[in-house]
């Protein structure tokens, strides 16, 4: 009667032909050239989206504290900006619009559509531009929304129903893309709709899918002045945001943007949100982008500052995280430096 064979209890020893050093892994990290031919990411500067502030409220631009190199513009000086910007070979741009004046329930948005119309007329096709979608910056209270009169419920229907407006004013001025943050439910599914109804079907969105209720958002917060106010009782931004704890609630959320109409997904955070990246990769083929947030970008720059990093070495180091993690795009306050970056890490 014929026995199965065991199965060894140990690894066979290689013969010595085999662990001979160096090795091929060694060699294949010899020079730069055979590294180029081996990489498996490669990071190319026409993949990042440069945030752009612009502050109804101010007569001249002003340096964001915190974020180097990152500034509050104006109206006229954002057009300076993305002029230097596309010498730099930045042409992807997210515009983040600040109001001069808040409300609970009544909002212009002319602020916002001037500032898509003169950066779209002036440039034209030379720029992409996408334009944040969310109420944070417009309302008293710093939500993302209409909230009830008790101060204790984002209402969701309502604040859908009002961004959808917003949408098609942004789309009328010009936007390439329309990029909500707001995470209210069924927000994509209403913008797609009401684009497509009014002739926008050729406008984008780029959905903040997976964003999560992050400590990270300070610096943004103060140059968007949207913090959330104690005045209502709502428990921060963790009852419509994503819990830093569920993964699958962002794989979850990421595919119903998609099923209602995105184009394109986000994660943000990046850089501490990475396997969200890597598990929403598994599950979609289309582009996804990734937002390495302000607190993340100050830290790296007080680092930075602190000399215990070199600056464009650790940029460009993380950028290639996003990218091994499955991410096609990256939003970067230093976007602007990514090409003069890349070329001196190759």
């Amino acid at each position: 009667m014929a026995t199965t064979p065991k199965r060894p209890t140990t690894l066979t020893a290689v013969s010595p032909a085999h662990t001979a050093y160096p090795s091929t892994l060694r060699r294949l990290r010899a020079n730069e050239h055979i590294r180029e031919l081996a990489a498996t990411v490669r990071v190319d500067a026409r993949e990042f989206i440069q945030p752009l502030f612009v502050d109804e409220s101010l007569s001249e631009r002003m340096p964001v504290q915190h974020l180097p190199g990152v500034y509050a513009e104006t109206l006229n000086s954002v057009l300076a900006t993305v002029e230097a910007d596309l010498e730099a070979g930045v042409r992807k741009f997210l515009l983040f619009p600040v109001p001069a004046t808040k409300s609970e329930h009544v909002f212009c948005f002319d602020g916002a559509s001037s500032a898509v119309a003169a950066l779209k007329s002036r440039f034209g096709n030379d720029v992409w531009l996408a334009a944040d979608l969310c109420l944070c910056s417009y309302t008293t209270h710093g939500h993302c929304g209409i909230v009830n009169a008790e101060g204790t419920r984002l209402l969701n229907n309502e604040t859908v129903q009002l961004l959808a407006h917003y949408a098609e004013r942004l789309a009328e001025a010009g936007a390439d893309c329309i990029a909500p943050s707001d995470m209210n439910d069924g927000r994509v599914r209403a913008l797609r709709q009401r684009l497509d109804e009014t002739g926008y079907d050729h406008v984008a969105i780029l959905s903040y899918a997976a964003k999560f209720a992050s400590k990270l958002y300070g610096p943004f917060r103060d140059v968007c002045k949207s913090t959330p106010s104690s005045a209502v009782r709502l428990e921060g931004r963790t009852s419509y945001q994503i819990s830093p704890d569920n993964l699958y609630d962002a794989v979850q959320s990421a595919l119903r943007d998609l099923s209602e109409g995105a184009d394109m997904l986000m994660v943000k955070p990046a850089g501490w949100y990475l396997d969200v990246v890597a598990h929403i990769r598994q599950h979609t083929q289309v582009p996804l982008a990734v937002y390495h947030v302000s607190g993340e970008y100050a830290a790296l720059e007080q680092m930075v500052a602190n000399g215990l990093l070199e600056r464009g070495a650790a940029h460009v180091e993380l950028w290639t995280a996003c990218k091994r993690a499955g991410a096609n795009i990256i939003i970067s306050y230093a976007a602007r430096q990514a090409a003069s970056w890349l070329v001196q890490e190759v």
